[in-house]
């Protein structure tokens, strides 16, 4: 009986490795080229074999409509530099979309974006996302366009 039993948890012990040697697999693997569009990410992961290559996570290229973006968690459900920051998520939605979150919770989550991280409780768990996002507002506020938020951005939380 207990040969069964360790027979039976070795088996298990060896499916439950299997499961994670294939998912680690899956997110090592350098994504495929995408065409940049507004229904379509960037993702600009580099493969690991090159560590010189500067990882930008996956963001719009060009703004997506305001409507085809989901919608963001209620900023009152929140305090403080969160509530800011889904504020501005609310205010300057396209914006956010077209910047990348160095979170990276594209690679974990499937984020498409930093507006990503504001259609669920994601940010009010991540400094990196709210102060990406307050960031991003002022900067916007002080007349920048998108892609030179999206500069800063990186210059700010890019380094690797």
């Amino acid at each position: 009986m207990t040969k069964t039993w360790l027979l039976i948890g070795g088996i298990l012990v060896l499916l439950i490795v299997a499961v994670l040697v294939v998912n680690q697999q899956k997110t090592t693997q350098p994504p495929s080229e995408r065409q940049a569009s507004n229904a379509t990410p960037v993702d600009q992961h580099a493969s690991h074999n090159h560590p010189t290559t500067k990882v930008v996570p996956a963001y719009f290229e060009t703004a997506p409509s305001r409507s085809s973006l989901g919608p963001t968690l209620a900023p009152e459900k929140f305090e403080g530099l969160t509530r800011d920051a889904y504020h501005a998520a609310r205010e300057i939605p396209t914006t956010l979309a077209q910047l990348p979150c160095y979170c990276y919770c594209d690679r974990g989550m499937g984020h498409k974006s930093l507006y990503s991280c504001f259609e669920d409780d994601h940010a009010s768990h991540c400094a990196v996302c709210v102060n990406e996002a307050l960031l991003a507002l002022k900067l916007e506020k002080e007349g920048m366009s998108a892609p030179q938020i999206r500069d800063r951005i990186n210059e700010t939380f890019g380094k690797n």
